[in-house]
């Protein structure tokens, strides 16, 4: 793939925004190969992302950010991101003890599928070490005690190892401890976790016993941020599947589980493919 850049942008809308950034890039020798944008019209609000390549492009790209918060961002009360699609993300995975979400993110690495890199995954607990060991991925554990007594300790640790590797977003496939303010604000809207229904419904223990106790009719699963206010952050991905009278407790679990692998893959995927813009406590997905 040739290099480009791409650039996620909103600010209040206003006449002539696309004309102003399609020129800048034209006129610089910039081959555009990708635009989409939106307009929240109750908020008064417009979200782009846009993506150009770089081969002939006049402005070196470590200039790149400079022009456009000199040129534009200050102009239009902009606020934006920059990425170049040959720098490839870092991705840390937290686990627990479930293995089927890890399962599947690391097939879908070892298939090629992700442009990214995964240095290693960090666990409280040693079960899913061999399935790291299979894909040959450093894994680490850091038990944390019953009373949490040693918690800060740990993210400590965790989050000296997340900086010494340089890692750009975590990954949570069931990791099944609440992640501290501190490490949010490390990370802001860059922790993705996998919630086992259509939030909020059914929170806390055995989701999918209450979801056949109340006799529902489809289960779901949802991706989203993680924020400082639990399992309330920006939602990236949901889906549903439909089940019915004969289905019992295991047979959700096994369809709310393969749910729960593909929700969570998709917004991975659109997170490493940076098509997502939060704003507020909402995400725009760009197609």
């Amino acid at each position: 793939m040739k290099p480009t850049a791409i650039l996620l942008l909103h600010c209040p809308d206003k006449q002539g925004i696309i004309t102003e950034v399609t020129k800048f890039i034209t006129d610089n020798k910039g081959n555009i190969v990708y635009l989409d944008q939106y307009v929240d019209r109750e908020d008064g609000i417009f979200f782009m992302r846009i993506e150009w390549e770089l081969d002939g492009f006049i402005i070196p790209r470590e200039k790149l950010e400079e022009y456009i918060q000199t040129l534009y961002a200050s102009r239009y009360n902009m606020t934006f991101n920059l990425y170049f699609n040959d720098k490839r993300p870092r991705m840390a995975i937290f686990v627990s003890k479930m293995s089927h979400c890890l399962y599947d993110l690391l097939a879908r690495y070892k298939a090629g599928e992700w442009d990214v890199d995964i240095p290693f995954i960090i666990s409280n607990h040693e079960d899913l070490r061999y399935i790291a060991e299979q894909f040959d991925i450093p894994y680490y554990v850091w038990q944390i005690k019953k009373d949490h007594s040693n918690k800060a300790e740990v993210e400590k640790a965790e989050m000296e190892l997340l900086k010494k590797e340089n890692i750009n977003f975590i990954v949570l496939a069931r990791y099944m401890q609440i992640i501290s303010d501190d490490m949010i604000k490390s990370y802001p809207n860059h922790i993705i976790n996998i919630h086992h229904s259509f939030l909020p419904a059914f929170i806390g223990a055995k989701p999918y016993h209450q979801a056949w106790q109340r006799g529902v009719k489809i289960i779901g699963a949802t991706s989203h941020y993680v924020t400082s206010e639990l399992d309330a952050g920006p939602i990236i991905e949901q889906d549903v599947v439909r089940i019915t009278h004969k289905d019992n407790p295991e047979s959700l679990v096994l369809k709310g589980r393969d749910l729960e692998k593909i929700v969570l893959s998709r917004a991975v995927t659109k997170h490493i493919e940076r098509k997502i813009l939060t704003y507020h406590n909402k995400t725009i997905i760009f197609s």
